[in-house]
This record gives C-alpha cells, structure tokens and sequence, in this order.
C-alpha cells in the first residue's frame, strides 16, 4: 500500500514545483526546513491520494509513510491520518489517531504539515474531552513544531467559541524568537478577533506594546484601518 500511495503521488510531481519547493519552505543549511526533500506534487493532488487510499491503509503503513524523508509523502499521510479521524465516530479509535499523532510529532517538522493537521486532529480531540494537557503540554516542549501545535490546536476551539485558551498559549510563546511562532499566535489571535472583535481588542490593549511587531500585524490584519494604524503607532 505504502508503495502504491508513492507511486501515486510520483506521476503527479511536477519537476518546476520539485525545485521550487526547497526554496519556498526554507531547506537550505541553517534554515527551519533544512534537509527536507520535494518531488513537486501539488497539495490538492495529495489531497485526491489521500482521499483515494485512506480508508485502505493501515495505522502501521501510515506510520512508514509519515516517517518518510519526503515532504509530500508526510503531508499525504496527515492528511490521510485527518480524514480517519474526521470520519470515525468511535471515541476509541479517535484516541488512537490523536496519540499516534503524538508519537510521531518528530515528522511533522514544518508548517504547512502542523497547520493542515494538527487542529483537526489534536484541537478537536482536546475540545471534545474539554482537557487542554496535550496542548498545553506541547507549548512547553522545546521544539519550535510542537509549539506551534499547541497554538495552532486552539484552532477548534475559537472556532466553537472559546478562547481562554488561545489567549492562554500566544501568552507563553509570545517572545519565541522565530517569527513563525510569531505569526502563528498572530494568526490565531487574528482568528479569534474575526469571531468576536471584543475578545480581540482587549487582548491587544493589554499586550499590544510589549507583541512581537510580526504577531502584532497578523493579529490587527482585518481590524479597521484607523484602529489598525492606531496599534501600529501605539496611540491606544
């Protein structure tokens, strides 16, 4: 199976998006995506694989796929790994995905892999059980990947209407220094702001002077321009 799946994703790579790849997720020497390998196939190409051998495969043969030095291969596999959760309905085996999820955090090591799939699977798995260890153990981890698990996990839970927790966790990492923790506690705060303003606005009014300024502009994006410009300038 695992063998079919890359031969699926094999005739669909394009050789321009192989060698545009590396230089877009940032795999040069020193970089967050350093040493990841492209074939060049297209994320909705992955998603038709996926969709196409999801309920075939088997957790075993998802983990030989995750754990493979492609970055297409591992993105199928979460994908995959979403679509099995999304479409059980049995609280055991929804366990099973999200710890097998847990143990296999090391291969899912940038961001477009965290944000296709950790919400999905570990947001609403926290959610659902209404326990926020997992994530909030994630946001103490020392790797930048699970950190931004934990923050992007929040996801399902702004969008049922809560968010302590989001707040909670842009808080812990809000000085991470990468800028792609940066953006990402300002994308959720962003998130959270275009569900209810309010809980935005006075987040921003306690923290706005001391964010990061790449937080502050993803978090103030779709605020009106006069009270956008109005953060930027530090006038509140």
């Amino acid at each position: 199976m695992v063998s079919e799946i890359k031969l699926a994703l094999q005739d669909l790579s394009i050789p321009e998006k192989a060698e545009f790849f590396p230089k877009f997720f940032k795999t040069g020497k020193g970089e967050y995506g350093e040493g990841d390998l492209f074939i060049g196939v297209k994320v909705p190409d992955q998603r038709s694989v996926a969709m196409e051998f999801y309920n075939k495969i088997s957790m075993n043969e998802l983990s030989e796929l995750l754990s493979s030095p492609i970055h297409e291969h591992r993105l199928t596999a979460l994908v995959m790994l979403v679509y099995k959760f999304e479409k059980t309905k049995d609280n055991i085996q929804k366990k099973e995905i999200a710890d097998f999820y847990l143990r296999h955090t090391k291969y899912i090591n940038n961001w477009d892999l965290v944000d296709t799939s950790c919400y999905k699977i570990l947001g609403r798995h926290c959610f659902e059980n209404q326990d926020s260890k997992i994530l909030e153990k994630l946001s103490d981890s020392e790797s930048m990947w699970e950190k931004r698990m934990a923050i992007v996990g929040t996801m399902y839970h702004i969008k049922k209407g809560q968010f302590e927790l989001t707040k909670s966790l842009a808080l812990k990492n809000l000085y991470h220094p990468h800028d792609l923790m940066h953006k990402a506690n300002g994308w959720l705060l962003r998130e959270m702001g275009k569900k209810d303003e309010n809980e935005l606005l006075d987040f921003l009014n306690s923290h706005y002077k001391e964010m990061p300024r790449t937080c502050l502009r993803y978090a103030i994006e779709k605020l009106d321009e006069r009270l956008r410009q109005n953060y930027l300038k530090g006038k509140i």
